[in-house]
């Protein structure tokens, strides 16, 4: 499998060099460093030497500076050439051998490739395949933890691993007594990094699982006219807009409701911490449910704006969708608008 492990990484080598420049620089720099760290095989935590990862650093940019004007390689397995999108063909050949491949594209319409471990495959009786993998064997700059392809859900335990250890190392910074100071506080991070990561990570295998059930439920609901209107959105501040609407509703039919349930305090406190800026800005309900909990202890104070979040969300996502029918490629002012006159 070597041979297909190389095609797939330089594919999402050319990922990264067409997409790189995306990012602010700090952030394209801390991924960069964490790359560096996943292919070098160190563990998380474990001291970089600053000189090595600048050499390193140099080596790679002038790598994807050669390779960014390149097509993307066809997958041969068994023989066979296989488009590198048809991620379904693709899993079709490898399921006997333990692999898991996806293919497809995220925010602002960019590629996404991987290539891991499966740790296990299960059809549910809605339809939907979830796919939970392990060791990652390739990747991109950006691996996110959860994506949900049709009718295939794919968890990713290494790239979840990873981005803990990056939010939890973000906060150790000055360590603000946020809610993400909160949910570190249920782990020993402090006397036991590693435990405390593995222990984290199962738990949130079961929040992220339940935001792209939520997540296939909205696809169910929304059809594949979405799809297409985010296509005519790329990369606009109304597309921001439209995958948080679409995130709050994932959360507020599946996540929360799981989430609210006894036990699930420090899963609560996290998802609070690193919810991005779009969706806090247009479910304040949510940031005030929040520290009424904090101030009560009684998780009720999320019963309303959970419940009638379904309602708002999914009612706003298809006033989105008619803006989009109505307006085309030209929808962007009108669905902004739109979001912007409806925060809940």
């Amino acid at each position: 499998m070597q041979a297909l492990i190389e095609a797939v990484q330089r594919n999402c080598d050319i990922v990264d060099a067409r997409h790189g420049g995306d990012y602010g620089i700090c952030t394209y720099l801390l991924k960069m460093r964490e790359l560096y760290r996943w292919q070098h095989g160190l563990p998380l935590g474990a001291r970089l030497e600053k000189d090595d990862v600048g050499d390193w650093l140099t080596s790679r940019e002038a790598h994807l500076e050669a390779i960014e004007q390149e097509e993307f390689t066809e997958l041969v397995v068994d023989g066979r050439s296989i488009d590198p999108f048809d991620a379904e063909l693709v899993n079709a050949a490898l399921g006997p051998r333990g692999l898991v491949y996806s293919a497809g594209l995220v925010d602002g319409a960019r590629p996404q490739f991987f290539l891991a471990e499966l740790e296990n495959e299960q059809r549910a009786e809605t339809g939907f395949l979830l796919r939970v993998s392990g060791r990652e064997l390739a990747r991109c700059l950006n691996a996110p933890p959860a994506l949900t392809r049709g009718s295939s859900i794919f968890l990713r335990r290494e790239s979840l691993r990873r981005y803990l250890w990056e939010k939890y190392e973000s906060w150790l910074w000055n360590k603000p007594q946020n809610a993400m100071a909160r949910a570190v506080a249920y782990y020993p991070f402090d006397s036991a990094l590693d435990d405390a990561l593995d222990a984290m990570t199962n738990a949130e295998m079961a929040v992220i699982e339940a935001h792209e059930l939520g997540e296939h439920q909205a696809g169910l609901d929304l059809g594949e006219a979405w799809e297409a209107m985010l296509f005519d959105l790329t990369q606009s501040p109304a597309e921001l807009m439209a995958r948080a609407v679409r995130d709050n509703l994932a959360d507020c039919s599946h996540t929360l409701p799981m989430l609210m349930q006894e036990g699930r305090e420090p899963s609560l406190h996290l998802l609070i911490g690193n919810l991005g800026a779009m969706r806090k800005q247009i479910f304040p309900a949510l940031q005030l449910a929040y520290g009424d909990w904090l101030a009560s202890g009684e998780k009720t104070a999320f019963v309303r704006p959970v419940e009638e979040g379904v309602e708002h969300w999914l009612g706003l996502a298809r006033r989105l969708l008619a803006l989009h029918r109505r307006h085309g490629s030209e929808a962007a002012k009108p669905i902004a608008a739109e979001v912007q006159a409806a925060l809940f």
